[in-house]
Order: C-alpha cells, then structure tokens, then sequence
C-alpha cells in the first residue's frame, strides 16, 4: 500500500513539474507575443513626412488595391455592408480613386481559397470559428494580391499612397500583441508564405474559444510568425547595406499615442464569445497573471513533495494478532 503511494506521489509530482516547464515555456513564447517585438517601428507621421519630403520617387512596391472581408453570419448570402460599415468603406474609396477596391464575401472567399489554395481548404472549411476563415483567407489575399487589407470597423482619413513604399507593414498598437485589422504588403512576400504554411500546425484547439482564435489564426499567431520570421533573417551587422527587417505601423488609441493620420476606427465587437471579458482582463494584467500561473504551479508541486516526503519519514504501526476464544 505504502510503496503504490509513494509511486503515485511521485508520477503526479512529475507531472506537476512537466506543466510548469511547458507553462514556463509558454510565458516566455507570450514575453514575446506581448512585449517585444521584432522588426520596424514607424508613426503614421513618419510614413507621411517621409513621402512629401522625398525628391525622388521611391519604387513603389504595394499595388493600389484595397481588399474587405464581409462575412454575413447573420444573413447568409446577403452581401450588401451594413451602413455603418458601407460609410468606412467610402472613407477609403472616394480619397484613393485609382485603388481597385474588392470586398470578399462567403462565397468569394471559399472559392478563392478552392482555386489558389486547394491544400488549406480542409483546414479553411474546418474550423471551430467563422471568425478564423475570416483571419485566414486575409492572409492568402495579401500573399496572392497584394494590397491594403482593413478590417470594416476600420476607416480612412485620406490618401493611401505614401503607404505603398515598403514591402510590407502590419499594425501595432502599441501593447499587446501585434494587430491585424489593417495589413499591407507586395505579392508573395515571405513572410506571408510562411505564415500561410503555419496555420495549420497551429489549428488547435486551446479550449477557450478567445485563444484558440487568437493562437490558431488570429493576433497571437500572426505576432508568433512574426517573431519567428525575424529571427531567422541576416543579423544587421551581417550586412548593414541591406534592411531585411518588415515594419510595424503605429496604431496606439492612447491619448498620449501618435497621431493616426491615415485611419480610424470605428465600432468593433464582431466576434465576441463567453471568455472575451476574461481574456480582456488577462492582457491588461498580464505580468499579474504569469505571476498567478507560477504561483499556483509552483505551490501545487510544492504540496506534492511535501506529501511525498511525509510519506517518507511516516509509516504504520503494525497491528499484533490477537486472538479471540470462544
């Protein structure tokens, strides 16, 4: 009995320790998801100032396409925009006359993904979230098209050409994970193709529907991709003639934050499920919340060694045979 004990404490203790070197792993993936991020700070002032104070033409790289999913969950089939939403659109359209503006719907999109991309279309069809077909398929245009992607709570204040200068950018506001409402980049950058080839080894399912939309396809993974791709590119002293690092366009809603000078945001809230309040929390406690996940890891094996060595130094006091007559 004693020995089946000890063999007990000792695999739970194991066990314990496993999931605090994975939780310690996972902490340290979402240091990086959430406070450090590689490549290329830049204002939306600074791409401006930039663009009018350059005598000479830079090439542009991004072609003049404005790309919006539209997804109409609650009206399937129905693809005309909402008129809130419409009014965003028009913010961006009217100013930037010579961008070709496509909007992908249900049907598009799943055709779209059929066509060019027939080995993701399992894994498109498949997922747990109508949302992550939404944040999939965004990556998928930019890598076959090009362009501006923007999400439709998202609109413009003018002129979208001093934007198409760079190779690609994604947004960041500022704490956080990185964003992916408003993305751009020139056709079949490989970041995109990397991060296109990921997500399926990342469609899993973390039980809680906020993560595992976040990590599958949404702002964590793309932020992972994006750590990930920056360390695998040339050091800059390796050759400091050449700028491998992408950009990371400012987008902080602080009042504190730079100006926005190209967007803006307007209602969000399209896709909110039983865990979103929780995980709001989380992120604006993150460092408490680490704090919390050790804590309770750590103190859970400490009681299990403890048991264990009680068990050691313990014993039982056997009982002598009396016997009884009759």
């Amino acid at each position: 009995m004693r020995t089946s004990i000890r063999i007990s404490v000792v695999f739970w203790t194991i066990a314990l320790l496993t999931a605090l070197g994975w939780w310690i792993s996972r902490i340290l993936v979402f240091k990086q998801i959430f406070f450090e991020h590689a490549g290329i700070a830049v204002t939306q002032r600074q791409v401006a100032d930039l663009y009018n104070s350059t005598a000479d033409p830079r090439p542009q790289l991004i072609p003049k396409i404005i790309h919006q999913v539209f997804h109409n969950w609650k009206e399937p089939g129905n693809d005309a925009l909402p008129e809130d939403w419409a009014r965003n659109r028009d913010t961006c359209t009217k100013p930037n006359p010579d961008f070709k503006y496509i909007l992908w719907t249900e049907k598009s999109s799943r055709d779209f993904i059929e066509r060019e991309y027939p080995w993701f279309l399992k894994t498109y069809d498949g997922y747990r979230h109508k949302v992550q077909r939404v944040d999939a398929v965004r990556y998928f245009i930019l890598l076959f098209h090009g362009g501006i992607y923007l999400d439709l709570d998202n609109g413009c204040k003018g002129d979208l050409t001093p934007l198409l200068y760079y190779p690609l950018w994604i947004t960041d506001g500022g704490r956080g994970a990185l964003s992916n409402n408003i993305l751009a980049a020139q056709p079949n950058h490989p970041y995109w193709a990397r991060l296109t080839m990921s997500l399926i080894p990342y469609d899993y399912n973390w039980f809680f529907p906020y993560a595992t939309i976040s990590y599958a396809s949404g702002q964590w993974f793309e932020t992972a991709i994006w750590e990930e791709y920056h360390s695998l590119l040339p050091k800059p002293e390796e050759n400091p003639n050449i700028e491998h690092r992408l950009y990371r366009l400012m987008m902080d809603d602080r009042p504190e934050a730079d100006e926005w000078v190209f967007f803006t945001q307007e209602r969000g809230g399209t896709w909110v499920n039983w865990d979103n309040r929780m995980f709001l929390w989380i992120g604006d406690h993150l460092f408490l919340f680490f704090l919390m996940i050790v804590g309770a890891v750590s103190g859970t094996a400490w009681l299990s060694l403890k048991a264990m060595r009680r068990y050691r130094q313990g014993g039982y006091t056997r009982l002598s045979n009396r016997s009884s007559s009759i």
